[in-house]
């Protein structure tokens, strides 16, 4: 009997151990990008989101010897677009409309937590802030988001 979660419950279920094999929800998670970049969930709740990566200039990195401004970029997405995931209803989606980050230090090789909050949670538009820190406890970038709920025939295909 497949059991059909909610996201929130499916991702809270993933992480403390109790989700059942034939647990679905109507978000792909894992998601590919996070499988790929090696991305891990480790707390969650509504319109909240915290994701890790092990971040290393030698796989990450750009011309400098850093880990690139781009992987950052796809870690606040990510954990954004995982915060909203959890803040919908069924049958709705979305599309990340604007991102914006701020870099303050660089980065070689450290576990990296990112955090995205709701700043405002409309009926269409939803805003979000993403912290990034090293694992030092150093902030890395903060990224502001906005992102937008789609329903209907938007959201069919999506």
């Amino acid at each position: 009997m497949n059991s059909k979660l909610s996201t929130l419950a499916f991702l809270r279920q993933q992480l403390d151990g109790s989700l059942p094999a034939d647990a679905t929800t109507e978000m792909r998670y894992p998601t590919a990008i996070s499988k790929l970049l090696g991305f891990r969930i480790t707390d969650i709740d509504v319109g909240y989101a915290q994701v890790e990566l092990d971040a290393d200039a030698a796989i990450h990195g750009n011309q400098q010897g850093t880990v690139h401004g781009g992987m950052l970029c796809e870690l606040a997405d990510a954990t954004i677009g995982t915060a909203h995931s959890t803040a919908i209803a069924e049958g709705e989606t979305f599309a990340s409309i604007d991102l914006r980050i701020s870099f303050f230090r660089p980065v070689w090789r450290s576990v990296l937590t990112a955090t995205a909050r709701q700043v405002q949670h409309g009926k269409t538009l939803t805003h979000y802030e993403c912290k990034i820190i090293r694992d030092d406890g150093k902030p890395v970038a903060l990224a502001t988001s906005t992102v937008m709920t789609l329903r209907g025939d938007a959201a069919n295909g999506r």
